[in-house]
């Protein structure tokens, strides 16, 4: 008897403005609108693991809710540190709290698919968003389009090497005005 598991994806699951941005100038994210109705703590329950570039994880791997928080917003914070953390850098290369990735990409992420689990989270940043785009790793697009316009910041896309076809899965739009896209590579779903 075959035993047939579904392989797990790697997920680009993002927060945008409608101009492109993931960032504004300074690196100020206070723009990105945390809807209830989104349900992001369904999605963290999707995955298991989450992939960092080392800037990212400075910044939000080991991030702590100030007092003044939502409980949303701290059960979120607890539910993305329960997950198994891996951190791309060329630099850093030890860390309790995480598996670092010097190199052999995509040898990596290849076996870390085949391995039981739920799927995987691409958080980020710009850089590694990129690398995985260009090395094709990123098996769905999960884009949150907000309300805003920046005008400058850090764009979501930038020296790609090639075109890559996408096929919208479906859209969903909430009352904070974010609108959601999942895209999968053309052909797969």
């Amino acid at each position: 008897m075959t035993n047939h598991t579904k392989q797990r994806r790697i997920i680009l699951d993002l927060a945008v403005t409608l101009d492109g941005f993931i960032e504004g100038k300074n690196g100020e994210i206070d723009w990105c609108i945390m809807d209830p109705d989104m349900k992001f703590t369904d999605f963290l329950n999707q995955i298991d693991t989450i992939l960092y570039g080392r800037k990212s994880y400075d910044l939000w791997g080991q991030y702590t809710p100030q007092n003044g928080e939502s409980d949303s917003e701290k059960e979120i914070w607890k539910l993305v540190h329960s997950k198994e953390k891996y951190v791309f850098s060329r630099t850093k290369k030890t860390d309790d709290q995480v598996k670092f990735i010097n190199e052999k990409i995509v040898e990596e992420i290849n076996e870390l698919k085949k391995k039981p689990g739920k799927d995987i989270w691409l958080y980020g940043g710009a850089s590694l968003i990129t690398t995985f785009i260009n090395l094709g790793l990123v098996d769905e697009f999960r884009l949150s389009i907000h309300p805003v316009v920046l005008g400058e910041g850090k764009p979501l896309f930038t020296d790609l090497k090639h075109r890559v076809n996408l096929k919208m899965d479906h859209t969903r739009s909430f009352s904070s005005g974010v609108v959601q896209i999942i895209y999968h590579l053309n052909g797969e779903s």
